[in-house]
């Protein structure tokens, strides 16, 4: 009796490893698998090259966020205020924004027009 349990058990572990792969049931499949498969690839933001406190000809302090691909860059007048996004759409081009916002430079020297003011060198 001893020598017949092993055995049987023996049997039947290979009975249960027959199967080479276990059979996987999904039931509760991705309504959105097809959707997601077919979308366009995601564009990653650009990563940060720099970030500068410029003082300009007339006196004032900009902050200016200066991005990798130099396609990208955020402004602001004050600290901590409220960035004003500037864009080209090829680099080496000048960095607009809407309401009359343009930039020029690398981080050491911009050329700065803001809304409703004239074009102002500014140093870091």
């Amino acid at each position: 009796m001893k020598t017949l349990l092993p055995i049987a058990a023996a049997a039947l572990l290979a009975a249960c490893n027959s199967q080479s792969e276990p059979e996987v049931l999904d039931s509760n499949p991705d309504p959105m698998a097809t959707e997601l498969a077919n979308r366009a690839p995601v564009e990653l933001p650009p990563a940060i090259k720099a970030e500068k406190s410029l003082r300009c000809k007339d006196n004032s302090l900009v902050y200016v966020t200066f991005f990798q691909g130099d396609k990208q860059a955020n402004v602001r007048t004050e600290k901590g205020g409220t960035p004003t996004v500037l864009k080209a759409p090829n680099a080496g081009e000048p960095l607009v924004a809407e309401g009359g916002w343009s930039m020029t430079g690398t981080p050491d020297e911009i050329t700065l027009t803001q809304p409703g003011k004239s074009a102002v060198v500014c140093h870091g």
